[in-house]
């Protein structure tokens, strides 16, 4: 092989390898933000105190179509994981008006932590969220290894939050 197909090939896998580097990595495996959210009953949780877990985090609104279409299937996904340690939280953006949220998770029978984002610092941990639904996964270290915006392939996320349980 002369030195020019080597150096070829050399800068192939290299591409290949960064290719690959990205498309199968974590999504930036970025910490989760130590922020305290405040929950509809008035409660507040760390997020810093649900590491040792896997957390599903999605930004929604009551005028968002996808994430109302979510909210059954979030639901099903809560019940079935959530004795195996899953945690979902569902967070309204701050335009949103709170008797709305509280209207919408009653109809809804929610199941799962919802947090109001009155003043958007929720919105602004996560890198200014805009657009929703907007979707975290956060594995049991406390990292970020998934991030949708849009709605989401509900069997997919299962298969991923089912290999952080069973890493546990």
């Amino acid at each position: 092989m002369k030195l020019k197909d080597i150096l070829i090939a050399l800068f192939a896998i290299l591409i290949i390898g960064s290719i690959t580097y990205l498309w199968v990595a974590p999504s930036g495996a970025q910490q989760v933000p130590n922020i305290t959210l405040q929950l509809i009953d008035g409660k507040k949780i760390e997020l810093a105190s649900l590491k040792g877990k896997p957390v599903l985090i999605t930004f929604w609104a009551t005028s968002c179509p996808g994430c109302i279409k979510e909210m059954p299937h979030l639901s099903e996904l809560y019940h079935e994981l959530q004795p195996k340690g899953l945690e979902i939280i569902g967070i309204a953006m701050p335009y949103d008006r709170p008797d709305y949220v509280m209207e919408m998770i009653k109809r809804k029978n929610t199941p799962y932590f919802i947090a109001l984002d009155l003043k958007g610092e929720a919105v602004q941990a996560f890198g200014n969220v805009s657009l929703t639904p907007t979707t975290f996964l956060i594995d049991d270290k406390g990292k970020i290894v998934k991030k949708k915006i849009g709605e989401m392939k509900m069997d997919v996320w299962k298969k991923r939050i089912e290999l952080i349980i069973n890493q546990s």
